[in-house]
């Protein structure tokens, strides 16, 4: 099986923690800190990207709550944090180039870097591995979301 299986042309690392009904990814680091990003089926869904705006640096935000904005020409709306923490990092490069996440959703285009409060709580409600697949395939068939597209150049 690869690492990165895909799911209608959408791609889903087997590494990455998800919260499949908000479309976001959480990746442990080293460090005990997580990186979040928006999984390749939100950025699909929403198209090209105009602008995201991550909440700064020292925000405290609260599992649910708005990490960040994004806007694209068919939709503009919320990055909702799939964990609650302090964002200790934000990815400076999306104020300047939102379709970052369009381009490379699981590695250049993170939003947020964020100390979490309850990271074992919190990543036991997520879905990982191949039950996040399996979960994202009942979705994707549920809600007959159609193949993900990618630009050139797309990296999983």
């Amino acid at each position: 099986m690869s690492d990165h299986p895909e799911v209608r042309g959408c791609f889903l690392p087997l590494h990455l923690h998800y919260n499949v009904h908000e479309n976001t990814w959480v990746e442990v680091n080293d460090d005990g800190t997580v990186t979040i990003g928006m999984t390749d089926i939100a950025q699909n869904l929403a198209g090209p990207l105009l602008h995201a705006k991550p909440k700064k640096v020292g925000a405290v935000r609260k599992k649910g709550k708005p990490l960040a904005t994004v806007e694209s020409s068919k939709w503009v709306g919320p990055v909702k944090s799939p964990m609650t923490g302090e964002i200790v990092a934000v990815n400076e490069a999306l104020l300047s180039d939102a379709t970052i996440i369009n381009r490379s959703p699981y590695k250049a285009g993170w939003i947020v870097k964020m100390k979490p409060e309850n990271a074992d709580t919190e990543l036991a409600e997520l879905h990982t591995g191949q039950a996040a697949v399996d979960a994202y395939k009942t979705r994707i068939e549920a809600e007959d979301i159609k193949a993900c597209e990618h630009v050139e150049g797309f990296e999983a």
